[in-house]
């Protein structure tokens, strides 16, 4: 039975993971702060840990993992600190990114962003951009760790269990008759189904046959403001007021990601098939229009 280590695991997509793996019958653990309480029971083995206090981390060094998600890493600090915590006793890493390690524009390629040649700069402060948090991580990753590094790269993830509820925004907007701020319905996005994120964690800690290194996950196609809009206009049965500009309080949580995307290609090549976005976003605001 193999031994699997996830660092988070206790919301949204990370949970829909633990709980995936505990169906395929691995011995699971989860390495989170304790704050969020879970319903796994039994089926998982529990560490308490805190990212900014690495000694606490130190007990995950006494067990030998053959895969370990990492979705909570934000930090070059962080990064550096699991290589040193898990050398020599993991077979495999899985570290959660993001679209945020690219510049803006569509259609982003792995190649794009380059980890493995990235110059890895520490501030004193400990404080990163979320953008350049993610980079760092991924280079600090991909240049010193001696064990097979993978990363995610994920865009904004949605689903009936998203605790942000960015989507949830523009159909609450709609239906209750609120001016929304988006600064250009024609800018596009890719976004990923958070059951679907789960099943690419799954499948890139799964497939043996792949290398080691970046890979992009997102729904298949892109989608506009102006489609999101329409789509929580007929199922909502209402008329979307609309401005570009105004109170940051009615702003789309989108607009700070528009206007850029992923290629999921390299992925799809290797045999993981993505849904279609325009399916599951229309279901998941019908569903959210219900509420």
């Amino acid at each position: 039975m193999k031994k699997v280590l996830v660092l988070g695991g206790t919301r949204f997509f990370g949970k829909r993971l633990v709980h995936k793996l505990i169906e395929k019958g691995y011995d699971v653990s989860i390495a989170t702060r304790g704050i969020t309480e879970d319903s796994f029971g039994d089926q998982v083995n529990r560490f308490v840990i805190d990212r900014r206090n690495p000694e606490t981390l130190t007990s995950l060094s006494n067990h030998n993992w053959d895969l370990v998600y990492d979705n909570i890493c934000y930090t070059p600090i962080e990064a550096k600190e699991i290589i040193k915590l898990l050398t020599k006793h993991v077979k495999k890493y899985i570290f959660t990114s993001s679209l945020a390690v690219y510049d803006t524009g569509l259609n982003h390629v792995e190649s794009d962003f380059d980890p493995f040649n990235y110059p890895v700069v520490y501030n004193k402060e400990n404080e990163y951009s979320y953008a350049e948090g993610k980079r760092l991580c991924e280079a600090v990753l991909f240049q010193e760790a001696s064990f097979p590094v993978f990363a995610a790269r994920f865009p904004v993830v949605l689903g009936p269990d998203d605790y942000t509820k960015r989507l949830l925004f523009h159909v609450n907007k709609i239906s209750n008759n609120e001016e929304m701020i988006i600064s250009d319905l024609n800018k596009e996005m890719t976004f990923i189904d958070s059951d679907e994120t789960a099943e690419f964690l799954l499948w890139l800690g799964e497939n043996e046959s792949i290398k080691s290194g970046p890979f992009n996950a997102s729904s298949n196609g892109s989608i506009t403001f102006k489609e999101i809009v329409n789509i929580c206009e007929k199922e909502t049965g209402k008329k979307a007021i609309i401005s570009s500009n105004g109170p940051s309080e009615h702003q789309s949580p989108f607009d700070a990601y528009s206007d850029q995307s992923l290629s999921n290609e390299k992925a799809r090549k290797e045999g993981f098939q993505f849904l279609e976005v325009h399916d599951w976003m229309k279901s998941l605001i019908h569903q959210f229009s219900s509420l």
